[in-house]
Parts: C-alpha cells; sequence; structure tokens
C-alpha cells in the first residue's frame, strides 16, 4: 500500500503544469513530489506553487520545472523519530513530509492524520474571521427534494451540505456564521438549534427573493472589515487563511475562488476555409477555463455598491466593482477541490466518492 502511495506523489520536472493539476486531484493530498531519472527527490510541488506560476503566466501548459520548489522539506529514514516528525508539521504548517533513503528516494510518506487526531486539525487562524453563507434561495435544480426541504438540510451522509460546509470552516477557527435564509429557513434555523456546536449562528432573514448579493445587506454594519462568503451547495477544500493572505496582498476590494475546469469536447471539433476546405480537424479537444465556485472574500465597503429593494447577484456586484475600477482578483484551486452538489449529477458523484 505504501508503495502505491509513494508512486502516486511522484512526477518528473518535465510534466506540464495542467499534468500536474490533474495529478493532484487524483492523488488528493494537494502536493507533488518531483523527482528526477535516478529516482532521487530534487523538488515539492504544492497547488499554491501551481497558483502563483498561473497568475503569473496564464499558461498551464509550460513544465513545473518553472514553478516547482527545488529545497523541498523531507527526514532521513532511520534519523527521525515521530515526535521529531509531529514538530516539523507543527512548525512548518505541513500536511505531508516525505522519509528518504540515503540515496534521496522517498520510501514513505508521512500524512498529519496519521500523527494527530482530528480535533487537533482545529486551529484558530481564522478565530476573527466571520463567514456569510447565502441560504435562502428555493434550490430548483434539485426539485423535488428541495419541494419538502430547503437546500442547505440536504443530506451528505450523515449531515446536511450546510453543516459541512461549516465543519470545514470551523477546522480553521472561524467561531461566527450569518447564514441568511428565506425559503423554508425556519427549518435551518429549528435544526441547529437541536445540535451541540461550538461555534455562533446568525441567522439574517430576507423578505423577498433578491438575488445571491442583494442578502449581504442585511449583514450588521460592524461586521469585521473582511469575511468570507460562500454559496450553501458548493463545498469547497482549499488554504482558506493562505486565500486570505491573497486578498489582502493584492489589495482586492473582492477576490473569487475560480475553479481550474477540463472539459473534453466529445467530437472531432472541425476548422474550414472558404468554400468549405478544411484546415485542420482536431478529435476530442480538451477545452481548460476557469469557472467562479461560490466563494468570495469580501472587503465591507464593497456592501455600499449593493443596491438597496432590488434583485442583485454576485455576477452583478463583481461587474459594478470592475465598472469603478476598483481591485477584484480570482484565486485559482483544482477542478476537485471544488464540487457544486446543488446539481442532482454532481451530487450523486459526491456522495459515491466520499463513501
Amino acid at each position: 500500500m505504501m508503495k502505491k502511495i509513494v508512486s502516486a506523489v511522484k512526477v518528473l520536472p518535465d510534466i506540464s503544469i495542467k499534468e500536474a493539476l490533474k495529478k493532484i486531484d487524483e492523488v488528493g493530498h494537494r502536493i507533488l513530489f518531483v523527482c528526477d531519472e535516478k529516482d532521487t527527490l530534487i523538488g515539492s510541488l504544492t497547488d499554491g506553487d501551481i497558483r502563483r506560476r498561473i497568475l503569473k503566466t496564464g499558461n498551464l501548459q509550460e513544465k513545473i520545472a518553472t514553478c516547482y520548489n527545488p529545497n523541498p522539506t523531507f527526514m532521513i529514514k532511520g534519523r527521525c523519530s515521530f515526535d521529531e516528525i509531529k514538530a516539523l508539521m507543527l512548525k512548518k504548517m505541513l500536511d505531508v513530509i516525505p522519509i528518504v533513503d540515503m540515496t534521496g528516494s522517498i520510501t514513505e510518506i508521512i500524512f498529519w492524520d496519521s500523527l494527530f487526531n482530528k480535533k487537533d486539525l482545529v486551529h484558530d487562524r481564522l478565530a476573527n474571521v466571520p463567514v456569510a453563507i447565502m441560504s435562502g434561495g428555493k434550490g430548483k435544480r434539485l426539485d423535488p427534494f428541495t419541494k419538502i426541504l430547503p437546500k442547505a438540510l440536504m443530506p451528505v451522509h450523515e449531515k446536511p451540505i450546510l453543516e459541512i460546509i461549516i465543519d470545514k470552516f470551523y477546522r480553521f477557527g472561524v467561531k461566527n456564521f450569518y447564514v441568511t435564509l428565506n425559503y423554508r429557513g425556519e427549518m435551518v434555523r429549528t435544526y441547529f438549534e437541536s445540535i451541540e456546536k461550538k461555534y455562533k449562528m446568525h441567522y439574517i432573514w430576507e423578505k423577498n427573493f433578491s438575488g445571491t448579493a442583494a442578502s449581504l445587506k442585511l449583514l450588521p454594519p460592524d461586521i469585521p472589515e473582511t469575511f468570507i462568503i460562500s454559496n450553501c451547495d458548493v463545498i469547497v477544500d482549499l488554504d482558506y487563511p493562505d486565500l486570505m493572505r491573497f486578498h489582502a496582498e493584492n489589495r482586492n476590494i473582492l477576490t473569487v475562488v475560480g475553479s481550474i475546469q477540463h472539459y473534453t469536447i466529445p467530437y472531432g471539433i472541425i476548422k474550414f476555409e472558404q468554400k468549405g476546405k478544411i484546415k485542420e480537424i482536431k478529435e476530442k479537444p480538451e477545452l481548460d477555463f476557469t469557472v467562479n465556485a461560490g466563494v468570495y472574500i469580501l472587503d465591507r465597503k464593497a456592501l455600499s455598491a449593493i443596491p438597496a429593494n432590488r434583485n442583485f447577484d454576485m455576477t452583478e456586484l463583481i461587474n459594478l466593482l470592475l465598472e469603478k475600477g476598483d481591485n477584484v482578483g480570482v484565486y485559482p484551486v483544482s477542478q476537485k477541490s471544488y464540487v457544486d452538489i446543488g446539481q442532482w449529477e454532481k451530487y450523486r458523484e459526491y456522495i459515491e466518492r466520499t463513501m
């Protein structure tokens, strides 16, 4: 089993960034280890390394040699104890550490959750950052399920989707959640009042169905200067403190999390010139594009741009801020870091994948 895990996270330096993104999705650990042809460890490649390179060049086809870290953190087999490994993980906030032999070849991969209990995963890096979750919609894409229950209570194994989203933020120390409610909102409030929890729920009631951004106008005026927003039907796995850092460093008023998607067209695509002369044909080409993942970082001052008493969505807010010349940025994540379970097909896929 360990040999399979080690093999899965190793890559050569001549693969493309696009291939590396797919590999990260496949292994599910947001990091790869770069080895040369002799199988010697020569670098590490995280999703953050890839993100910085994509934001700089926008090129998914270039080799990872342009962006991997040539000084990876590792420990030598037989020369480290579990206590030393744990201490190093805590010091550098690492999820994974490779163990190498005297030749520099990886023999073992140590994962955070194999050394720490789940309760140790909770820290306070976002203790002062609230999260607003937009849960007032009818969830028509999930009809007829949502004729009975609100979308926020859609079950994913033993928990509703809204609780799963909250748990992910809580692991980073978030203690305050503002949940906008409308359609069957009383059911949502009743559920969360019936469970034990270590965070606070603040309920924001919409009088009308006024769009995703309009409900933010109802947030309290003393909400902290910068906060996180999430749809109630998306699961996005990422380093939220790093997202906050990115937002601040770029002086954005709004940052959108974008998922890089790869879509294969299931046909041969023909390019032709005048008189029907074929110029080129590509069999089942793959397109790459970035989609809005439904998670945002927003500065409080942006709320003043939301008009009162009318329907207004997040896409409209984004375009309005762009027209005003404000800084609006995108934080790219991999394809499988984002799941929209507001669609039946994606919901079923996620349930099967997490069984």
